[in-house]
């Protein structure tokens, strides 16, 4: 499939070119109509509903992928066949052990939206409080398992085998993928998730969040409160129904600062069909599967990094960019200093209203995509919510400057870094670190004197670079072996047409036609792994 698509090349990154005959003379003959982003993209949608998740994350990562990736793989749609309604309400009634209209008075037939975890229909409880159930499909998770799992074993051969992959931890950002996607089949937490966005916004008027309802409720269940309004981007039906847009705007862009810089939790799918308009311009917030958490170690390098910025210490600015993990092992940091200066001139100095966060966060991501640098997993997610979150309030207000509002958040976040509280907390800690490595040391020490002396601490050398060459080694020794034992069936062969009558003995001609083909497949054999070989 993957060679169809123009592909061919992960065939070998991955490990999986001995599945594929003459993989490489296929390749070479391939002709490519179309471009490798939207090849990339089809292979993805016929891989399945996992691979197309894996493939709308990727669409956000700037950092990764070029412009005409990202622009090819969100066109991706998670939109899939909808279950029957039978199906649907055998699942209820298997999660309750009750028939579905004994948990609902009604329940609509027709699905509201359809993925492919799951779908959303219409409902009334028995008070006649409207709601929405979410209902999972039938055998996801097991698939979703399946698909990890190959894709853990592909990102593990490929970083073996492409230098790339590892630099860009291919096992590391599967990995987050993965706590994503399992994230979003776990219905409980998504239904924890949305108690805790109201518990946040509890004094906000000016946002609402739907209510769960537990007792219809379970891992594969989830009915919330219904919330009616205008999706947040028919500007038409904004305009028509009087909304103020600016106003909009503004708590928007309100909501999701606080969600990054005070609560350090934060919605992280914030597309328009997750944001209802209501009367008065009340944002209302839906699907909570998607979320994402910046703990106090993300929140301080983010301090460190807004100081670096205010300086005019490029060599600084770089020292960030490492402790950040950012810059990996193999960097040219003269290139990156020369770079992050450039980058600094272009926008120091400019009031905080001119300038808008997408054409900076794109110009970072230019130069971390040109430094092969990588973000570490947290920042990602964080850069795309708030780009999209940009994006969206700049469509109801383009004359909106996101950054104006930025700058009392990132201020006071640096303030209540620096203040005494904060101090006298992390100095707190530190007493405590000191004090319980005071006490345990002597007993760590005595432990590892008497591992010493009985021997029990074994010191083993692993020589790396090596891997390829012993690879291509044991392919030779291989390819060697084969050529003898075809040399052998030759040579037999050959000795027993003299000695026999092939025409008199039809045993002994089927015989040596047997090992005439059996020579004749391990010549061709050897001869493709031979031109195999020869890959670049």
């Amino acid at each position: 499939m993957l060679a169809r698509h123009g592909l061919g090349f992960v065939i070998s990154i991955t490990g999986l070119e001995r599945f594929v005959p003459f993989q490489r003379v296929f390749n070479r003959g391939y002709q490519q109509p179309l471009s490798r982003p939207v090849y990339v993209r089809r292979a993805l949608e016929e891989l399945g509903p996992t691979f197309v998740k894996l493939g709308q994350i990727l669409s956000t990562r700037a950092d990764l992928l070029p412009p005409a990736y990202q622009a090819e793989l969100a066109k991706l749609q998670d939109a899939t066949r909808p279950l029957k309604t039978e199906i649907v309400t055998d699942i209820i009634a298997a999660e309750f052990g009750r028939p579905v209209d004994a948990v609902f008075s009604s329940f609509g037939d027709v699905p509201l939206a359809s993925a492919s975890i799951g779908q959303v229909h219409a409902a009334t409880l028995a008070d006649g409080t409207r709601v929405v159930v979410k209902v999972q499909r039938p055998g996801v998770v097991e698939q979703i398992d399946q698909d990890l799992q190959i894709l853990r074993n592909l990102a593990a051969t490929a970083s073996r085998r492409w230098p790339v992959a590892e630099e860009y931890d291919v096992v590391g950002l599967v990995h987050e993928f993965a706590q994503t996607l399992r994230a979003e089949t776990d219905y409980l937490q998504e239904g924890r998730n949305a108690e805790r966005f109201a518990e946040n916004f509890a004094d906000d008027d000016s946002l609402y969040f739907p209510c769960v309802f537990w007792e219809q409720t379970t891992s594969r269940v989830l009915t919330l409160e219904r919330i009616d309004g205008i999706k947040v981007d028919d500007l038409a039906a904004l305009d028509s129904a009087g909304i103020d847009r600016r106003k909009v705007a503004m708590n928007g862009a309100r909501m999701v600062l606080k969600m990054v810089f005070r609560d350090r939790f934060f919605h992280a799918d914030p597309h328009p069909g997750n944001f209802f308009i209501q009367p008065g311009g009340r944002i209302g917030v839906v699907d909570f599967g998607m979320v994402g958490t910046m703990g106090p170690r993300i929140q301080e390098q983010l301090v460190w990094a807004l100081l670096a910025y205010t300086t005019e210490d490029p060599d600084r600015q770089v020292d960030v960019l490492y402790e950040l993990g950012v810059a990996g092992r193999h960097i040219d940091r003269a290139a990156l200093r020369r770079d992050v200066e450039h980058l600094r001139s272009r926008y120091y100095g400019r009031p905080v209203g001119e300038i808008a966060i997408g054409p900076v966060v794109n110009d970072v991501l230019g130069v971390i995509r040109r430094h092969r640098l990588h973000l570490p997993p947290g920042y990602a997610l964080l850069l795309k919510t708030v780009l999209m979150h940009e994006n969206l309030v700049t469509r109801l207000d383009p004359s909106f400057e996101f950054t104006a509002v930025l700058g009392p958040y990132a201020r006071g976040m640096m303030v209540r870094h620096f203040s005494p509280l904060g101090w006298g907390k992390a100095v707190g800690q530190a007493g405590i670190d000191l004090a319980r490595l005071g006490i345990e040391l002597p007993q760590q020490v005595r432990r590892l004197l008497s591992s010493l002396q009985r021997g029990d601490v074994e010191v083993a050398i692993r020589p790396t670079g090596f891997e390829a060459m012993i690879r291509r080694l044991e392919r030779i020794a291989n390819r060697l072996v084969l050529g003898i034992i075809a040399a052998g069936f030759v040579v037999a062969l050959a000795v027993l047409l003299s000695a026999y009558h092939v025409r008199s003995d039809p045993q002994t001609g089927a015989i040596l036609l047997a090992g005439f083909v059996l020579a004749s497949v391990l010549g061709i054999y050897i001869a493709w792994s031979i031109l195999r070989s020869g890959r670049p």
